[in-house]
């Protein structure tokens, strides 16, 4: 187990609060806050745009962190596309795909909006959608997906992990399913990568999908598309950087990755990015995940103990734990945890809805880990909570 007060260390904000919002976005190491500033301070430039040394060295210093990302979740580089966040990862996926009329898309009761709404939206071009349901703790049984797939199902798209729940699916075996249907699959890691070991060759998904700010500890701004094959995609946007000629009457995209990169990137959150995840390897992710779900069960096995206090999500859970006291509202409780203990937790319906209205409340409070965190402030957490029981 690696050593957790020097981790704490790196995250200096943690001397100010107890952040246990981890599921919504983590905080981010020093040492890539620091590659970051070296990009501002020592050779800031544009990459991929200049012969100039400037430009040389940032475009080298980018590139590395697409290696690194790719080697980290084990995909060639050619197929690591940067973008802003997962949700624009997602919607480059469903846009950029050719739709026909009768196409038919499955997804889950259990995504993030941001891994339903563009599915949705496809109904405006004539795409059926499958939202296949759960059990109430997020569970999802890859029969029923397998069911739902019709002779015109193009895409299977489907979370790694609840992000309201802390479910996993298993992922791998509803990528077997849809290719056995010759079917392409999505995989949103958002709440897997960095918290748990991804194997991408392994999976062997068609896409994956991460956001940068999370498990992964880089900065908000920064995502990842992971294409097994990129030419079965188009690019959504194109101009600066996507093309290798250009007349007024026609132009020539670049060979992948940078067809799918235009205009100038977030060069310093993706060497920061880079760079985070270097210190996610270097930690080990196999011992992240250990110490992660320590915390996640013990504080649902705690919390389950206090009289009028309701949790929700498995017993083998990821670092999630939603929770509502009885009698109040999830806003409230958050308030008062950052008011008397300074303790961060997200509240509401987390971005997933459908999810949350599985359970039959209007919200929850959901406390979420990262390799930061540790027992004592789980200890804390409980405390407020049975204070707060004692003002109902």
């Amino acid at each position: 187990m690696y050593d957790i007060l020097s981790v704490r260390k790196d995250f200096p904000v943690l001397e100010e609060v107890i952040y246990l919002d981890s599921g919504a976005t983590t905080q981010t190491p020093v040492q890539a806050v620091n590659s970051m500033n070296d990009y501002f301070f020592k050779y800031a430039a544009n990459h991929g745009r200049g012969a100039h040394r400037l430009a040389r060295q940032t475009t080298d210093h980018y590139e590395d962190a697409r290696d690194i990302v790719a080697e980290f979740l084990n995909i060639g580089s050619d197929g690591t596309i940067f973008t802003k966040n997962a949700t624009e990862s997602i919607n480059m996926v469903s846009l950029g795909l050719k739709w026909e009329t009768g196409d038919h898309v499955v997804t889950t009761v259990v995504e993030h909006h941001s891994n339903l709404l563009p599915w949705m939206r496809l109904r405006e071009q004539g795409v059926e959608v499958t939202v296949v349901g759960s059990d109430r703790e997020g569970n999802v049984d890859p029969k029923d997906i397998d069911e739902a797939i019709t002779d015109r199902t193009r895409l299977v798209s489907v979370n790694h992990v609840s992000n309201v729940f802390g479910s996993v699916r298993d992922v791998k075996k509803i990528t077997q399913i849809a290719h056995r249907s010759e079917v392409l699959s999505l995989v949103d890691g958002s709440q897997s990568a960095g918290h748990m070991p991804v194997d991408i060759k392994n999976i062997e998904c068609d896409f994956f999908i991460t956001p940068g700010h999370k498990g992964l500890l880089g900065p908000q701004g920064t995502g990842v598309l992971c294409i097994k094959d990129p030419e079965i995609l188009e690019p959504v946007y194109v101009g600066g950087g996507t093309v290798h000629a250009v007349t007024t009457e026609s132009y020539e995209l670049e060979p992948y990755p940078s067809k799918f990169e235009a205009g100038t990137p977030n060069i310093p959150g993706i060497i920061g990015l880079g760079r985070a995840v270097e210190y996610v390897k270097d930690i080990g992710v196999e011992a992240i995940e250990k110490h992660e779900k320590e915390l996640a069960q013990d504080t649902a096995t705690r919390l389950a103990e206090i009289v009028g206090v309701e949790v929700y999500g498995p017993k083998d859970r990821t670092g999630v734990v939603p929770f509502n006291v009885q009698g109040m509202n999830p806003h409230d409780v958050a308030m008062i945890l950052d008011e008397t203990r300074k303790i961060c937790v997200r509240s509401g319906y987390h971005c997933a809805m459908p999810s949350v209205d599985l359970i039959g409340v209007e919200g929850t409070v959901r406390a979420s880990f990262a390799l930061y965190n540790t027992k004592e402030e789980v200890d804390s957490l409980i405390e407020g909570v049975e204070q707060i029981t004692m003002l109902i």
